[in-house]
């Protein structure tokens, strides 16, 4: 009779283990993450209001925040004028706007300024139409994985300890720099090799 009561139990038990769901998989680290923001001009000036300041202050802070790899900042015009004096134009605003970050304490290795003329506009229109929305600079920045970037700057203070009387130029210059700037991807392979061919050991990856 036990043996009987047993298997059919065995074989419930079984089937109801491989009905289980598997095991939820570990969360993965965090993607980048995309911040935009726009900053307003008046008509062919670039000249920055108290309201661009203050969109630009909220765009630095948190852009350092986050550990942001890289800003890029664009600038746009209307329709109004030439293609070549509106895409100097729109270059111009871009640099007041990087130039503005930099007071800000954004790290000027991080910023990359662009002059897109009238070819990109927010609002469509006819050639020569004035229009606000279209005279702009545009903020994008993508934070960066908080452990990658552990990682680059404990690398590249390992480098300095051990071979900072070394001059750090070329490749070892641009990685170190792009650890500080908060720049980790392509600074990491560089100091992987570098660490690896002087024979020191590499820190911990989490």
């Amino acid at each position: 009779m036990l043996r009987k009561l047993f298997g059919p139990a065995a074989v419930a038990l079984l089937v109801s283990a491989c009905q289980q769901p598997e095991p939820a998989a570990p969360p993965s680290p965090s993607a980048p993450t995309a911040a935009s923001y726009m900053v307003f001009f008046d008509f062919n000036s670039t000249a920055l209001s108290p309201q661009a300041l203050g969109t630009i202050r909220q765009a630095a802070a948190a852009f350092k925040a986050s550990g942001t790899a890289s800003i890029t900042d664009t600038g746009h015009t209307d329709r109004s004028g030439s293609d070549a004096y509106n895409l100097a134009l729109s270059l111009r605003r871009a640099n007041v706007v990087k130039d503005a970050l930099v007071r800000e304490g954004v790290p000027v290795a991080a910023i990359t300024a662009i002059g897109r003329g009238e070819s990109q506009p927010l609002v469509q229109t006819a050639d020569g139409v004035r229009e606000p929305q279209n005279r702009r600079v545009e903020l994008a920045g993508y934070g960066v994985n908080a452990n990658d970037l552990a990682y680059c700057r404990a690398m590249a203070a390992t480098y300095r300890r051990h071979l900072g009387a070394t001059q750090a130029d070329g490749d070892a210059g641009l990685a170190l720099a792009q650890c500080e700037a908060g720049d980790p991807v392509p600074a990491i392979p560089v100091l992987e090799r570098l660490l690896t061919d002087a024979r020191l050991r590499l820190p911990p990856r989490v």
